[in-house]
């Protein structure tokens, strides 16, 4: 016995329903093959497609600009996903150098078990990304602002090189978001974003995004379900809540981030300060011209005294929680060498610059003298 699915006459939610149901049912199989062949629009099982992920991958869609858009359990599925969808044993991968730790894993260490291999190029250095790129790379990979550090990436250089070799170019723009820019505009192929963070906005979802234009959907849908890398309807339902407030929240964290970078400088005991809207910062024209309407809202300093001055700082700063992963409302901080970057070699965080004292702060929207007051406390 079916019941109707839709007994609200002609009223209307103002909030969008949540659809919980992993199945669908259908009156025959005619109606099956319609869906499947995508005759007409439907749904048949939650793993290859429901309405709370479809909805909110069309909304996004729009903000990056693109083709099309997919939604994945996580950011790192969504990374996965383009590879399973677009590479084959054989295939070179072209990446950035200073890559969030699991992407690099994925990238050097995971993705060689399936016959994939990896070239790590600084993406400033053009002439060396045009060499890499020549012998016929299947892929270029970047992050727009680098984790941790904040490095960003000429976008449209990047991708004029990528489109003469015939690589596909895929950016990470997690730190980002497409309120400050969209890689899509500037000539990238795809663009994949962690809703999880600023996104999200809330620390309270897990999920991914790519947005791409072109012919790639049917092959990353396909990777999606085959791989069970499906987001979960409750988190995509969570996650277009967050995007009423993200250009709001993105407009005050990095007008709050921007404050706390100058005021840091002059704070005893902090070393270093490292935020693009700074004018010491090594890409902080590049970031100017390619980032829009503030510069972001992660920053890092370096303690003087290294490990053992971050764990007094976390101990006497406990008003700013210790919480490895960005983009929450409350301001919060996370150690890179321990956490985002703890699998790479010593040598390998050296060269990145990512030092024992590094502290990550993902700044939030509160007042900019409450976070202030918890910095001196840690500093005391």
């Amino acid at each position: 016995m079916s019941t109707d699915p839709s007994p609200l006459g002609k009223s209307v939610p103002l909030v969008p329903p949540l659809y919980q149901s992993s199945v669908y049912t259908l009156p025959d199989l005619d109606a099956l093959d319609q869906i499947s062949d995508g005759v007409e629009p439907g749904f048949i099982y939650a793993r290859d497609a429901h309405p709370n992920a479809r909805r909110l991958a069309d909304i996004l869609a729009g903000w990056e600009a693109a083709d099309w858009a997919i939604v994945t359990s996580s950011g790192m599925a969504a990374i996965s996903a383009i590879l399973l969808a677009t590479c084959q044993q054989g295939d070179r991968i072209v990446a950035s150098n200073r890559l969030y730790g699991r992407t690099t894993q994925l990238l050097g260490q995971e993705s060689p078990r399936f016959g994939l291999s990896t070239v790590f190029v600084d993406p400033g250095d053009l002439p060396a990304i045009e060499a890499a790129l020549k012998p016929g790379a299947r892929l270029l990979f970047v992050e727009t602002m680098s984790n941790p550090l904040l490095r960003l990436a000429d976008l449209a250089a990047l991708a004029a090189l990528a489109r003469a070799s015939g690589s596909l170019f895929v950016v990470d723009n997690t730190f980002a978001t497409p309120i400050l820019t969209r890689p899509l505009q500037l000539g990238a192929d795809v663009v994949m974003e962690s809703l999880t963070k600023m996104i999200g906005g809330h620390s309270d979802v897990t999920l991914g995004l790519l947005a791409g234009r072109g012919e790639l959907l049917p092959q990353v849908t396909a990777a999606s379900s085959i791989w069970g890398l499906s987001a979960n309807p409750f988190d995509c339902w969570l996650a277009e809540r967050g995007l009423a407030t993200l250009p709001l929240r993105m407009q005050a964290a990095s007008d709050n981030a921007l404050s706390l970078a100058l005021w840091l400088e002059g704070q005893k005991g902090v070393s270093r300060v490292v935020y693009p809207g700074r004018t010491d910062h090594a890409d902080h024209q590049l970031a100017g011209s390619l980032l829009q309407g503030g510069y972001g809202n992660m920053l890092c300093f370096d303690l003087a005294g290294g490990r053992d001055a971050v764990n007094r700082f976390l101990r006497l700063a406990s008003g700013i929680p210790f919480s490895p992963s960005l983009g929450n409302t409350t301001t919060t901080l996370s150690h890179p060498a321990s956490t985002s970057h703890r699998y790479l070699s010593p040598a390998e965080r050296k060269r990145q610059g990512i030092s024992d004292g590094l502290i990550r702060l993902s700044v939030g929207i509160e007042p900019l003298d409450v976070i202030q007051a918890e910095i001196r406390k840690g500093l005391a």
